[in-house]
């Protein structure tokens, strides 16, 4: 496979492998399997499909389900017409919904059978998506009858290696989601340098597990596209889905620290099923080192690897091989590793924008092919999150060692990251201020041994009669579950410093002290 050059497009190697191989399994779900020869029909059907309704180069359409193949075949099919697929994350609630969808600008949204209530009571808030195509697990759905009746089409001649492929909203410190604009390059240059160590050999299967409105599902995806080894899709990250994966014969995979802790909380028959991996690749929030100590004794043969990445540079940037997890270095087991190929790194003062010296702390930049096109119709936010000259200011705290191991050690901006999803402290807060009881509030995150970090709020209130359960009950009217606070205190004032500011370090400090927040 390494003789092959490297891609400028998404769907390149699907068409060489349904060229090459076409009867080999390219990719299953649930009980359906298809081979590359079906898939690529497949996505030069949807190709055809969305050509005739109208959606070509800079045009959005947009997907919302759980893991399902059809979001891996629109986007590779309207992206080879030059445009774009927004994957948007199934667990926004419906106000949250309505912005994605017309802040993307969708022109044809693929909606799940079990979301599809959600988006017919705010269609009247959607006026530009022209059509709603029903998407349902088994297949036999309106999805299925559209590629029936269309006509497949080849690559749009306008297409360019610089469009726009994927869009994925990720919440920013202005309380609404931005839309991560990724290109084909983007994409290809993170496949390449990701995993560019990790040979895969005859008979091996990928799981893809985790979300693709996330780049650990969609960019993670990619890699058994662009190998040809066949990938196993689930529906849900659940121990039962991963279980049924890995007794297919899949043998790779990415899952969040979080799901780790589940299969050793179920037993030692889960834990022996799981042995069969032989890769477990892990990131998008930090691994208790009390967790890595037990998975590290549980799955002897399995070779773990650790990565640190952002949406913004379609996910890895550093990684942490399995050499490093096993050599006994304990300072070095709770370092993000060292960037990979193609990436560049530096540390900044982030007041003087100077380099800091060598092993002192200070925010990371990135420079690499993987870094998006920018945010979508955000120039100002694109401006101040990328360098003229390229540099992709992270927003995290972190040190470089003596031998180039990075140290992830705290963030700049107030994100919480709990079960490897991105939280931002001050969305949580606009939707809790809102409460008439409210008069002020904080939020952040604290320690969670299940999901590295936990939503807390600390308010003042105004009156009697409100306790906690009544602010999380508010909150989870207006956010996913994920993003509410699992505790809230009440105190009479926040601390502030002389200029009026919250004081949100003292509120966070009892919570953290004597905890490395890279390694709770």
């Amino acid at each position: 496979m390494s003789e092959l050059a490297t891609p400028r497009f998404l769907d390149e190697r699907v068409a060489h492998w349904a060229a090459t191989k076409p009867d080999h399994e390219a990719v299953s779900y649930l009980s359906r399997t298809w081979t590359w020869v079906q898939w690529h029909d497949r996505i030069r059907r949807v190709a055809g499909a969305l050509s005739a309704r109208g959606v070509g180069h800079g045009d959005v359409v947009a997907f919302l389900d759980k893991n399902h193949p059809a979001c891996a075949e629109v986007t590779l099919g309207a992206a080879s017409l030059g445009a774009a697929t927004a994957i948007v994350n199934f667990r926004l609630a419906a106000d949250e919904i309505d912005y994605v969808l017309n802040d993307s600008g969708a022109k044809v949204l693929f909606v799940g059978e079990d979301l599809l209530p959600a988006v017919n009571a705010i269609r009247d808030r959607l006026p530009g998506v022209s059509e709603v195509v029903e998407v349902k697990p088994e297949g036999d759905d309106e999805y299925e009858a559209m590629l029936a009746a269309a006509a497949p089409a080849d690559r749009a001649p306008d297409a360019e290696p610089d469009d726009t492929a994927i869009v994925m909203y990720s919440s920013g410190t202005t309380g609404k989601p931005k839309g991560v604009a990724l290109t084909h390059t983007n994409v290809i240059a993170h496949t390449v340098n990701a995993f560019d160590e990790w040979p895969f050999d005859e008979g091996d299967k990928n799981l893809v597990a985790m979300p693709l409105f996330h780049v650990g599902g969609t960019s993670y995806m990619q890699i058994g596209l662009h190998h040809g080894v066949p990938s196993y899709m689930t529906r849900d990250v659940d121990g039962a889905a991963l279980a049924t994966g890995i007794l297919a014969g899949a043998n790779r995979t990415f899952l969040v620290p979080a799901v780790l802790a589940k299969v050793l909380e179920a037993g030692p028959d889960a834990v022996k099923l799981f042995g069969a991996l032989k890769t477990y690749a892990y990131g998008a929030s930090p691994m208790p080192l009390p967790l890595l100590r037990e998975a590290l004794k549980a799955w002897p043969d399995t070779d773990f690897i650790q990565v640190y990445g952002l949406t913004e540079v379609c996910g890895v940037v550093t990684r942490l091989g399995p050499e490093d997890h096993r050599g006994g270095d304990e300072e070095r087991i709770i370092s993000a590793g060292t960037p990979i190929p193609g990436v560049e790194v530096r540390v900044v003062d982030p007041d003087t924008l100077q380099d800091v010296e060598p092993g002192k702390q200070g925010e990371l930049w990135f420079r690499t092919a993987q870094l998006m096109k920018g945010y979508l119709n955000r120039p100002e936010d694109t401006a101040e999150a990328v360098t003229a000259d390229g540099w992709f200011r992270t927003g995290d705290i972190g040190r470089i060692d003596a031998d180039g191991y990075v140290f992830v050690e705290d963030r700049i901006k107030d994100m919480i990251i709990t079960g490897g999803e991105n939280v931002y402290s001050i969305e949580v807060e606009r939707i809790l201020a809102e409460h008439p009881a409210v008069v002020e509030v904080a939020v952040f995150g604290v320690p969670d041994e299940k999901w590295g970090e936990a939503v807390k709020a600390v308010v003042a209130l105004e009156g009697d009669g409100v306790d906690e359960a009544e602010l999380i009950a508010w909150a989870r009217k207006h956010l996913a579950a994920y993003k509410c606070p699992k505790s809230v205190d009440i105190i009479d004032a926040l601390p502030r410093n002389p200029t009026g500011k919250i004081l949100k370090k003292d509120l966070r400090q009892p919570h953290w002290e004597g905890r490395d927040r890279a390694t709770v």
